[in-house]
């Protein structure tokens, strides 16, 4: 099996886990917005954009810095894998038991009200459990069992969805007597229809002890072993990686922090801060078709890339590997935005939510962006400078805050969006200035570019040629995406793929 194939299909299974059970989880957007305002749901993506902050703190760089180890020749991955298990045990145990003390601190962050306090507690507990997790879920995917990393994903997905069914659906139809009467007595004594969207946060926390659960064998096939000196070169390795994560972390989700922050008082006529996070947060999730692939692909490429760095035409395999996933992320840029109507109205049921349709091209770009700027990141991390990917990402962080700063005020979630692109644009052109100059890798820049601008131009013609009659309008966006999916696929032909 050539490189590239083999490379296609462990992404293929890592995305049975990343893509399906994204989507089934994506399923729950149309159940928020229906059941949900978009006051309440801005709650949601306000906390979990702290926990997004928080996940990277509970790891602190870890599984990258596990799998950089495991592969150097002669390390006993069973001595490292119990030496990072203590350590991660022990961190968690600690910072778990800080968050929950701290509880009300997250609460004045957000002005929620005490009665909240609940959802902080549970919040500190998912995060314990997901870190304890963590590497049990590297060694997975080191020893290549991609179908139990796999498995294990999907339940904890699956699981997820149906509690939020059961609780936000299933309870207050009983409970409303729409339909089986006969379980209202029952369903009086499990759900509760005060605590509302607190219902997410609990379904997440049962979640999370079932993958626990499922990752017995492996959380119990260590030996508590905590000693300080096999443990400093990991944690030199590894602080740049949890540096670069949190300034990563800046990019991606402190723009919902933000927003309700810096956004002057009436700037949707009508709507609070809230309402206004919770509607660009729920069309934040239209991106998520380009998140998936970029998640999907980094679980297989991170363990790929270190095993191909020794191999004499790995910097040829790393460009083939960038071209063919920034080709594939342009696809997806097209299709979703200039379709982009049909996606809200599917999964944006309440109307106040469409209103910030106008992002969803923009932060798709931005994630296509994000996606080549892990691809070109492959290098410091090979050569051991993650310090280079610190500066990178603070330097992405400080544009991030400065621009949400001067656009949120003029443009409101707009501002956001476009502050995201141009984090994520410039952090991909600096990692690939960098890179020439460190580890020089032949990657077709300005092919790519060209591609990345044509889509760019059928996206906007797609959103500014007034076509007024819905099925005409409809038929004039399937032929430019039909069209540029074509011309794709003539110019760069699939035997083009192989390696030589």
């Amino acid at each position: 099996m050539s490189i590239a194939k083999r490379l296609a299909s462990q992404t293929a299974v890592y995305g049975i886990s990343s893509i399906v059970g994204r989507v089934l989880s994506y399923l729950l957007v149309p159940v928020y917005t229906a059941r949900f305002a978009a006051a309440q749901y801005g709650i949601v993506t306000g906390l979990y954009a702290y926990v997004s902050f928080l996940n990277v703190v509970f790891t602190y760089g870890m599984e990258t810095t596990y799998f950089r180890f495991a592969n150097r020749p002669g390390t006993d991955r069973r001595q490292l894998y119990n030496q990072v298990m203590s350590m991660l045990l022990v961190s968690t145990v600690l910072l778990t038991a800080l968050l929950m003390w701290q509880a009300p601190v997250l609460l004045r962050l957000l002005d929620l009200p005490p009665s909240s306090q609940r959802y902080a507690l549970w919040i500190a507990l998912i995060l314990g459990m997901d870190a304890l997790a963590a590497i049990p879920f590297a060694r997975l995917r080191l020893e290549n069992k991609a179908r139990k990393f796999a498995g294990i994903r999907l339940a904890n997905i699956l699981l997820y969805v149906v509690l939020n069914l059961f609780f936000i659906v299933f309870c207050p139809d009983v409970l409303a007597g729409k339909y089986l009467p006969g379980l209202q007595p029952l369903v009086e004594r499990v759900y509760d229809p005060s605590m509302g969207v607190g219902y997410v946060f609990l379904s997440n926390l049962i979640a999370s002890f079932l993958t626990l659960v499922l990752l017995g064998r492996e959380l119990t096939d260590f030996r508590f072993r905590l000693s300080l000196e096999p443990l400093r070169p990991l944690l030199k390795y590894a602080y740049p990686i949890m540096l670069m994560g949190l300034a990563g972390m800046v990019n991606e989700t402190l723009d919902r922090i933000l927003l309700p922050k810096w956004l002057p008082a009436n700037f949707y006529p009508g709507q609070s801060s809230y309402t206004a996070v919770g509607i660009y947060g729920a069309c934040y999730k239209l991106s998520i078709f380009m998140q998936l692939v970029t998640q999907a692909f980094r679980y297989a490429a991170e363990p790929f890339f270190f095993a191909q760095s020794t191999e004499k035409n790995s910097p040829r395999t790393f460009a083939m590997v960038l071209k063919w996933f920034t080709l594939s992320c342009t696809v997806i840029f097209v299709v979703v935005s200039v379709n982009v109507e049909d996606f809200g109205r599917l999964f944006l049921h309440r109307a106040e939510y469409l209103e910030g349709l106008v992002v969803v091209p923009v932060l798709l770009l931005a994630n296509l962006f994000l996606g080549v700027y892990w691809n070109l990141s492959v290098w410091f991390k090979l050569t051991d400078k993650t310090y280079y990917g610190t500066y990178i990402g603070f330097g992405g962080a400080a544009l991030t805050i400065a621009l949400n700063f001067l656009l949120i005020p003029v443009l409101g979630y707009m501002g956001s969006a476009l502050a995201t692109l141009a984090c994520y644009f410039t952090m991909a052109a600096v990692c690939w200035w960098l890179g020439n100059t460190h580890f020089p890798v032949p990657y077709p820049v300005r092919r790519l570019l060209t591609w990345i601008g044509l889509a760019v131009g059928v996206v906007a013609m797609g959103w500014y040629v007034p076509v007024a009659e819905y099925w005409t309008r409809h038929a004039f966006h399937a032929l430019l995406t039909l069209g540029f999916v074509v011309l794709l696929m003539l110019v760069e032909r699939p035997h083009r793929l192989r390696t030589a």
